[in-house]
């Protein structure tokens, strides 16, 4: 899934202040001796009373998040962090610490690059897409939960509106431009010039449209490309894409973004948010995990405290929210010590993994809709997460490795294809100076022009990042059929029915036999083995089923199901 479910880790529990508007501090301002931290209050606090402890401790508050008590606080006081996690009205300190490196290509969602010369089939994915666009005829994940069927019910109303809370999203791609919303877009997320380089702009605050990461973009044009007779389209083609930028353009997704454009997202009535990303240094946030200092314990219950208060407040201002599963192919309800944490600011070193204390978040949060990956064959992907505790549905997600003993195995097809910044791609080498597709790259990048001369590319991507943007499309297509007018001018439909629809109409899949799945053939070791538990109705691989967006389209709300 982005970033943290990959070798892109996101990021730690601090950030650059923002003003509450979101807006930030420029990342190259002159250094002093003040540190920045992000501070949780305890439940029940006053924000006045959590400001007045902030101050006792030594810091300066520099802007607020009072629906969730979170605070972004400058301190000049070496101790800050410990005063402030001794205050009992406040509940930990975070803070910000440069690490001076940028994350390589993605090892998981950008496998078809990382892999061996001569390892990658020339062929297509055994399923093609129904044509549409031009290039739907790759998009098998259309044809798999039946979205080209859908919109011809139902396309998707322009009034509902998809957050994509990632690394921004290119808004001139012409399948992405009909759809963007440009009122409601934000940029939560200054560039940090020790992660992501030079800034492009002086307030180091890109402007919203643009996506200096390529992930955002991917994922807005799953959910939502437009079906224009050019490129390729989303699952749900009519609906407004809102760009919420909660990663950096490195891919590292800091808490403080990350729970701004939560609030802003329940505060301006967007519909429906997905979240392809973790929030880390920790891979595993937890309550008091003895391998931690105590430090590092109180900052995980900050950032734990901070993010269920956000989702929540989300939810509860009509908000439905999908989240990957994530892409560490590990049972989410049997987690594996961690030896991977904290993978910002300082080494890591094993962990033991208490279920019952520690959390993945977000997707392991409260209300989201985890979302598990397959491949053009149905199977799991390899690298996909699964379990009875946290799955909700399945969807494509794509798997490199899929169709062992055919010629499509290791095929690029056999992954994700959507919409990528034309810069991106140069920077990563397939895309030359001129904009033309480099030799090597003419199975995994792609190029349409229309007769003006203007361009889209598309390349392809895999993992839960890509699985759950096709459930968003659906629950947005959910909400397009079946919500009201809300209000003067409002118009949604309560996430809780939202969900209760995405379960009921998913394709029920059974467990794989043997249960014990292996993936040798594929390459992979023992630590990629999954058990699938569960029986038809739900499993830990498929959750309730794959998501059908036609199902979803044509079965009628139950009787007493109140939009």
């Amino acid at each position: 899934m982005s970033k943290r479910f990959t070798a892109r880790t996101v990021a730690t529990a601090a950030v650059l202040a923002l003003t509450a508007a979101g807006l930030g501090m420029p990342a190259d301002a002159a250094p002093s001796s003040s540190r920045t931290f992000t501070v949780v209050a305890e439940d029940g606090v006053a924000a006045d009373t959590a400001v007045a402890a902030i101050k006792a401790a030594g810091g300066t508050v520099v802007s607020r998040s009072d629906e969730v008590g979170m605070f972004q606080v400058s301190s000049d006081r070496a101790d800050f962090a410990a005063r402030a996690t001794a205050a009992p009205t406040l509940i930990g300190a975070a803070e910000q610490k440069a690490i001076g490196r940028k994350p390589k290509l993605d090892r998981v969602e950008q496998e078809n690059l990382t892999a061996a010369a001569g390892a990658r089939a020339a062929g297509a994915a055994a399923k093609k897409g129904a044509k549409l666009d031009p290039l739907d005829d790759k998009l098998w994940g259309l044809e798999m939960i039946q979205a080209d069927k859908a919109r011809k019910i139902e396309p998707g109303d322009r009034r509902v509106t998809v957050g994509v809370i990632d690394t921004g999203v290119d808004a001139s791609n012409p399948d992405i431009a009909p759809n963007f919303n440009w009122s409601l877009s934000r940029n939560f997320a200054p560039d940090l010039t020790d992660l992501d380089g030079p800034c492009e702009v002086a307030s180091c605050l890109d402007p919203v449209g643009t996506d200096d990461g390529g992930h955002g973009t991917h994922v807005a044009g799953t959910i939502g490309a437009a079906a224009n007779g050019f490129g390729l389209s989303g699952v749900a083609p009519n609906v407004s894409l809102v760009e919420l930028k909660g990663g950096q353009d490195s891919g590292y997704f800091f808490l403080d973004p990350v729970v701004n454009a939560l609030v802003y997202a329940g505060r301006s009535g967007i519909d429906v948010v997905n979240m392809s990303f973790y929030v880390d240094p920790w891979l595993y946030n937890c309550t008091a995990n003895p391998a931690d200092s105590p430090e590092d314990q109180a900052e995980q219950r900050a950032i734990i405290k901070a993010m269920k208060r956000a989702l929540i407040f989300a939810h509860d201002k009509g908000v439905t929210l999908v989240g990957a599963l994530g892409n560490n192919n590990e049972d989410l309800g049997a987690p594996r010590t961690d030896v991977t944490s904290p993978d910002y600011g300082a080494d890591p070193y094993p962990r033991p993994i208490d279920n019952e204390s520690c959390w993945d978040l977000p997707t392991e949060g409260p209300h989201v809709i985890g979302v598990s990956s397959v491949g053009p064959s149905g199977k799991k992907s390899d690298f996909s997460n699964y379990g009875t505790e946290q799955i909700s549905v399945a969807a494509p997600g794509g798997w490199f490795r899929d169709g062992f003993g055919t010629d499509t195995y290791r095929a690029d097809a056999n992954m994700i294809l959507s919409s990528y910044p034309k810069h991106v791609l140069q920077e990563e080498g397939s895309v030359d100076a001129d904009g033309n597709i480099v030799a090597g790259f003419e199975n995994s990048v792609f190029k349409q022009c229309k007769a003006n001369g203007e361009c889209g590319y598309y390349t392809y991507l895999q993992g839960t990042s890509m699985a759950s943007p096709h459930a968003a499309g659906v629950a947005a297509l959910i909400v397009s059929r079946y919500g009201k007018a809300q209000g003067r001018t409002g118009f949604g439909m309560s996430p809780d029915q939202v969900e209760q629809h995405l379960y009921r109409t998913a394709a029920e899949h059974a467990c794989p036999e043997p249960r014990l799945q292996q993936y040798r053939n594929e390459g992979r070791d023992e630590t990629y083995d999954a058990y699938c538990a569960g029986g038809v109705n739900f499993n830990g691989f498929y959750g309730y089923g794959i998501v059908d967006a036609y199902a979803a389209v044509k079965t009628p709300l139950k009787p007493n199901a109140r939009p």
